[in-house]
Parts: structure tokens; sequence; C-alpha cells
């Protein structure tokens, strides 16, 4: 079972890997056998590529937790993506994610993106 304390230091840990793009001390935080739904990958690869594509298109992009919830051995996150601009003065997009830990880090991850896809701009 995860504290609330020890999620809340790996999801900050993990944002603050990207949002100071090291991302490469992220992998750390991930199981080897780490599993992104979204991305439909097994390993941290997968994920720091799409860190990397995101962050050459929007290079001020940061994502800060506004809540986490955690339940036995799953977290889940909301967060607030800055330095995208929404369309049309729309609200900047959010960042719904569930993370499954195990032994300390992260072994599997859920997510959706409410509001204007980054990948649309």
């Amino acid at each position: 079972m995860t504290t609330r304390d020890e999620a809340k230091t790996l999801v900050h840990r993990m944002q603050e890997c990207f949002n100071t793009r090291r991302f490469d001390q992220a992998e750390d935080l991930h199981t080897p056998d780490f599993f992104s739904h979204p991305l439909g990958s097994t390993g941290f690869e997968a994920g720091r590529d799409a860190w990397r594509t995101l962050v050459a298109r929007f290079p001020d992009v940061r994502v800060v937790a506004q809540d986490i919830l955690v339940d036995g051995d799953k977290v889940a996150v909301r967060s607030s993506v800055e330095g995208i601009a929404a369309p049309d003065g729309a609200a900047p997009p959010t960042l719904i994610e569930i993370f499954r830990i195990s032994d300390g880090r992260f072994a599997e991850a859920w997510g959706i993106t409410e509001g204007p896809d980054p990948r649309l701009g």
C-alpha cells in the first residue's frame, strides 16, 4: 500500500523531471516493466520520447499537480498544463492520470487530456 505522502513525492519528482527537462532522471521512478496504456508501450523509453516530442512543439510546457488522490496502490492526479496557448480564450488543457505504484515506483499508467489537445495545435 502506498501512503499519500509517498505518492505525492513520487508525482512531484516525476513532474519536476518533466518541468526541468531532466527526462532521463525519471526512468528510475518507473519499474522496468512499466506499462503506459495511452502509449500502448512497456518501459519508460516511449514516455521519454513522448515528453521530448511535446517539449519540442511547446518549449514552455509545464505540468503542475492540482489534486493527488491515493487509494491502495493507485494514485489519481489532476494537473494543470501550462505553456500551451488555448484557442479562442478556452481554458488550458488539464491532464488526468491514474498510476499504479509497485515498490515505490510507477508500474502502470492511464491518462486523458481534458480541453484543447496539444497534439492538434
